[in-house]
């Protein structure tokens, strides 16, 4: 059974088939546009309403929600259909109000320090499992509006092209977000992101780098020895070329490991011709790597570095440490079932 937001507008239309045709309008309007489900659509009828809820599924269920930063940031485990689960994160700031959503439950790309790649892959979500989440944090943010939305939790969202591009796609034209508030984050599937560059979709692209040398970045992203370093550039230039739209690079700082002059010399030289953002993370721990993230005062000093090498470079706010919700931290996949799957089946080189 699909869920409401897997439905397009000619669904709903054959779905409420003999109704008057304004319904359409106003389940699309509660849906997309006022963050309400449909047992909350009280201009329908009852009966209508408890016909439409048992006509589409409700595709996450909380096994438990979490809070940290005097509430401004709280997270959830979803059960899925079959029992893995996944983790949403929910941020508020003065300014905004962001969603952090699971592509896939668990991840293939197994980064050393991330816990997600650490618990390992159990498969990929739907459209309809991705908007959920957007839209129960939207529920969760009110009165706010829910204003951005990225894709930096559980898995690889390149790795679920598709679904990623669908999923864009409804919340840019369906929900009218711009490219300002929709961010696509990759540990760098290069064929993807040339692909995704000629889509002529509106959104950001942060890209994982997190060491600017072949041998480093093989430690920590396993997927460099499919698309090196090189490789990986050259699909970033097409990204800027394609879409004139600024490049992002996010870099956990990990100490002793990437946060050395060496390192910063590496970083400000590949991004550079690229002229890309430098996203700064102290990194959160997980049980998995223990190494340390660097500490504050060369966090400042790297960025500094950066700056001074003419590379735009900010530092990330770190949120929800104290309950495994910040950036590498979400791990809560309980599917006994879940298994690791080889690169060469999340994507192909052209």
């Amino acid at each position: 059974m699909l869920s409401a937001y897997d439905l397009t507008r000619d669904d709903w239309a054959a779905l409420l088939d003999g109704e008057p045709a304004f319904r359409v309008e106003q389940i699309w309007r509660a849906l997309w546009l006022e963050d309400r489900d449909i047992a909350d659509v009280t201009t329908l009828p009852k009966a209508l309403r408890a016909r439409l809820a048992s006509a589409v599924s409700e595709p996450l269920t909380v096994v438990r929600e979490v809070e940290s930063d005097r509430g401004a940031t709280k997270k959830w485990v979803f059960a899925l259909e079959g029992g893995a689960t996944v983790e949403t994160v929910l941020m508020a700031y003065d300014d905004r109000v962001t969603v952090c959503v699971s592509t896939q439950a668990g991840c293939a790309m197994a980064c050393s320090f991330c816990a997600t790649g650490q618990a390992g892959f159990t498969r990929q979500l739907t459209v309809g499992e991705v908007l959920a989440q957007v839209f129960a944090a939207a529920r969760s943010a009110a009165p706010r509006r829910l204003s951005n939305v990225v894709f930096m939790g559980m898995g690889e969202p390149l790795a679920n092209y598709p679904v990623t591009v669908e999923v864009v796609r409804r919340l840019h034209e369906w929900r009218g977000m711009s490219a300002r508030h929709l961010t696509v984050s990759t540990v760098g599937v290069a064929p993807a992101i040339e692909r995704l560059a000629a889509e002529g979709l509106p959104l950001t692209l942060a890209v994982s780098l997190h060491a600017a040398n072949d041998v480093t970045r093989n430690e920590l992203v396993p997927l460099n020895r499919r698309y090196n370093l090189d490789r990986l550039a050259r699909a970033c230039a097409a990204w800027v070329e394609t879409t004139s739209r600024r490049l992002s690079f996010e870099w956990a700082l990990i100490d002793g490991v990437n946060d050395t002059d060496q390192a910063l010399d590496e970083l400000a030289e590949y991004a550079r011709p690229l002229r890309a953002h430098v996203n700064l993370i102290p990194l959160n721990p997980t049980p998995g790597y223990l190494v340390m993230g660097s500490p504050p005062a060369r966090v400042a000093a790297f960025r500094a570095g950066l700056e001074a090498r003419g590379i735009n470079a900010t530092v990330r706010q770190t949120r929800g440490r104290s309950i495994d919700a910040a950036c590498g931290q979400l791990a809560a996949v309980t599917n006994p079932k879940r298994r690791r799957v080889p690169l060469a089946s999340q994507s192909s080189d052209r």
